[in-house]
């Protein structure tokens, strides 16, 4: 949001530093950005008299003037054909260098001096009319700075405003807010309301325009005033330039009004040539499904039932809320206006600005909600504001419907609540002043007379129109300490209490992801934290299908062009920042999101909590007294068994996957429950190599959502301490190359054998030249009731052996 200083004046009489009351906002809530003085270019620029003006004798374009700026009369050839004796004009001085990087140098124009220059608008950097010079009022005093004469010193204040904050987009929501943190007064614009004509409103008048709607959740309000004998053209410069320091183009007087009343105000309005509107009718209700419509930029729309749309009796002639229609726009014919001043559902608004590609001011606005209340405030000040400056005339009225009337809600507050959300103690003037002081009406529940200093305990609130954002006891609560000052609260953690009422409730998606993070800590890795957006030469690298990609419209750079199908991009930059610091080991994890395209969202992305792990190098930091060896398949299986093992889950099914992931060989699926979570494996060689690993990379990615869906299914059983020793024995299985050990282990725990409490593999040795490996398995047997004989566990054992040899070609 760019803020005008001088716009801001007009309603609180601040006149302290811009960038002392950027600092103010910023703790307010309310982020300065930046701040510049766009027209501090324009400082050398003096205002000059034509005292004489005559034709070249050599040019018939071009004309020979003399010029007074005050302390000289300078000899200046201009080519412009509006310049003429007597006028006030902008000069430039030779040696002054004009905004757009011109230096005005002394010059002989076919054969005439000209020792300066008559700027237009263009070459001044204040719009782009340059057909002629630009001629001043004739007020102007002569010498005198341009900017002072054009009240264009100005600083412009570039505020960020958070999307919860609607009522901050104009120069009177963020007034309210300089008047709150400063004490001062705030003041709005005051116009004289001149009307003539009959009442449209009248009995007399019904069938001037008829105003329906049906449907209020798309409209809760609709209304409009009547123009007559507007003139369009150009707008006043003031208010040109106005608009023009906050980045907004000047298109035409009725035009321009109603973007000076929406940046003023908050409130979108939109002009209609009232002798286009067939039938007398206006209705606003949702599109047909593949209704077409040609908006103000020339384009042809396909609308759905979700488009909020202005008809006429013969069909469409707007999208509310969103652009015009080519067919109803103002021209400069237009000398009736319909001026529409509407409330729109905001969800319906940002959900067709998205599809459609319409990001303008107005839906900015109307998808975070507009003032309902000060609506017909807006309607009447542009009404009267666009018949000032088009010499027109506001016929008496108002043309309403109004569906669904404003309930302001009550909120109650509890100072026992706010004061142990806040860690401070509650005065009358830091909860009742702050609050009335934001807007809101404020009664005591208590009975306490209005001079005691003794805060009630509770208190019923009932938050201003313009403030959306205060819908709970939470919001009000944060007002009085955003205002008060964050910062003036002492650090003093408070004390956390959880009661007995929530033992044994269903854990949060976001506790499991916490439970996920610790989990990862607790299990020797490092967590992570990458950007959701990754660049496109990545994910191609990877080789990741184009597929459900989702690029960004505005990256911030070209590494960050496309949101992550896959937490594997920012892993490996991250390894291989690791590995740049001379890291010898990497255990890398990381919780977050990944996001793929799709259509039937809402948002048209589908997001999905993932649990990625990268491991690379040596197993243990320092080898003595370990043995020497590298991370490897064990020890990232080792780690997926173990985090299904924590959360009260199976130890998983493991095999290669018949359609590997493009980085991955091999890739293995992870299944629990027969259905799949995540993959695991190498990443080949070549495309480690590209992330400066010498060594190999192992990688793994969990989906979370999947995995907490199977961890609130599952059933913890509980059972007594085992009090009789187990009796062990080993098994090697001599196996073909194509029996995995997972089916060996799928073949044991398919037996129906009591005793067995645990078949774990702990060794597997492949013979040279032989198509074949050697799969050790350690059987634990355990009776609940007593110690097993050995002669007991032997007979178990062969059970197994000949269970496993009818299932699978194996000896042992």
């Amino acid at each position: 949001m760019l803020l005008s200083m001088n716009w801001l004046r007009e309603f609180v009489p601040y006149q302290g530093a811009a960038q002392e009351l950027g600092d103010r906002l910023t703790m307010v809530g309310l982020e300065l950005d930046g701040l510049s003085k766009p027209y501090e270019a324009l400082r050398p620029i003096v205002v000059g008299h034509v005292v004489e003006c005559g034709r070249h004798p050599e040019a018939d374009k071009l004309s020979v003037c003399k010029v007074d700026v005050g302390d000289e009369v300078l000899d200046i050839v201009c080519g412009a054909p509006n310049v003429s004796k007597g006028q006030k004009v902008a000069v430039v001085k030779v040696g002054t260098t004009l905004p757009g990087g011109l230096e005005v140098k002394k010059a002989t124009l076919r054969g005439a001096p000209s020792h300066g220059m008559i700027c237009s608008e263009q070459e001044l950097g204040l719009g782009e009319d340059h057909d002629g010079i630009l001629v001043l009022d004739p007020s102007a005093r002569v010498g005198a700075c341009l900017l002072d004469a054009l009240s264009l010193d100005d600083d412009i204040l570039d505020i960020s405003i958070t999307p919860n904050r609607g009522d901050c987009l104009s120069v009177l929501g963020i007034a309210r807010e300089v008047a709150v943190v400063t004490g001062l007064p705030l003041s709005l614009p005051r116009f004289e309301r001149r009307t003539s004509g009959p009442d449209i409103s009248g009995p007399g008048a019904a069938g001037l325009l008829a105003i329906e709607i049906a449907d209020p959740d798309l409209c809760p309000l609709y209304h409009g005033m009547v123009l007559e004998g507007t003139a369009a053209g150009p707008a006043p410069g003031w208010m040109r330039y106005r608009l023009h320091s906050i980045g907004v183009r000047s298109i035409s007087n009725l035009v321009d009004a109603t973007n000076y009343i929406l940046m003023e105000l908050g409130q979108p309005l939109h002009a209609f040539d009232l002798d286009v509107i067939r039938g007398g009718k206006i209705i606003v209700r949702g599109a047909d499904a593949g209704e077409r419509f040609t908006t103000l930029d020339g384009q042809e729309r396909v609308l759905t039932p979700v488009d909020i749309t202005i008809r006429d009796a013969k069909g469409i002639i707007a999208v509310g809320g969103v652009m015009g229609g080519l067919d109803s726009e103002i021209t400069q014919k237009s000398s009736r206006v319909f001026l529409e001043s509407a409330i729109f559902n905001p969800a319906h608004i940002r959900k067709t600005s998205k599809r459609l590609g319409i990001p303008s001011e107005a839906a900015y606005r109307f998808e975070r909600g507009v003032d309902h209340l000060g609506a017909t405030f807006a309607l009447e000040r542009a009404a009267h504001l666009m018949a000032e400056i088009s010499g027109g005339v506001v016929r008496p009225g108002l043309l309403k419907a109004e569906p669904r009337p404003w309930v302001s809600p009550t909120l109650r507050l509890r100072r026992q609540r706010a004061e142990a959300l806040l860690g401070i103690h509650l005065e009358r003037s830091l909860s009742e002043d702050t609050l009335i002081s934001l807007g809101c009406e404020v009664h005591d529940t208590d009975g306490l007379r209005p001079g005691e200093k003794t805060p009630p305990i509770q208190w019923n609130v009932t938050p201003p129109s313009w403030r959306r954002d205060l819908t709970r006891e939470a919001d009000l609560i944060e007002e009085i300490i955003r205002i008060y000052g964050v910062d003036r609260v002492p650090p003093i953690l408070p004390v956390i209490s959880h009661s007995l009422e929530r033992a044994g409730q269903p854990e949060t998606r976001h506790a499991f992801l916490h439970r996920i993070k610790h989990w990862g800590k607790g299990a020797g890795l490092n967590e992570s934290v990458t950007y959701s957006f990754v660049a496109q030469r990545d994910l191609d690298f990877l080789g990741i299908s184009e597929k459900g990609r989702i690029p960004i419209l505005n990256p911030l750079s070209d590494d960050l062009n496309v949101l992550r199908p896959h937490l594997a991009p920012g892993l490996f930059a991250a390894l291989r920042n690791n590995l740049a610091q001379g890291a010898a080991s990497v255990r890398l994890f990381e919780v977050a999101a990944a996001f793929t395209a799709d259509a039937a969202s809402e948002t048209t992305a589908h997001e999905q909590a993932r649990l990625g792990i990268v491991l690379h190098g040596s197993r243990y930091e320092q080898a003595w007294p370990r043995e020497a060896a590298d991370l490897d398949y064990a020890d990232l299986k080792g780690l997926v068994e173990h985090l299904l093992g924590a959360f009260a889950l199976p130890t998983g099914e493991y095999s290669l996957a018949k359609n590997p992931l493009s980085w991955l060989a091999p890739c293995v699926n992870i299944a629990v429950c027969g259905k799949n979570i995540g993959f695991a494996g190498r990443v080949k060689p070549d495309m480690a190599d590209h992330y400066h690993a010498k060594k190999p990379v192992w990688a793994a990615e969990i989906d979370l959502d999947a995995l907490f869906a199977l961890h609130r299914e599952a059933t913890i059983h509980f059972a007594p301490l085992p009090a009789f020793p187990p009796v062990r024995r080993d098994i090697t299985f001599i196996a073909p190359v194509a029996v995995t050990a997972q089916a060996i282990s799928t073949a044991i725990a398919q037996q129906d054998i009591p005793l067995l409490a645990e078949a774990r593999l702990i060794d597997c040795f492949e013979p040279r030249d032989k198509d074949e490996r050697n799969l050790t398995y350690r059987l634990t047997f355990r009776h609940a009731e007593r110690t097993l004989k050995d002669s007991e566990a032997d007979k178990q054992r062969d059970a197994v052996i000949s269970g496993v040899q009818k299932k699978l070609p194996v000896r042992v």
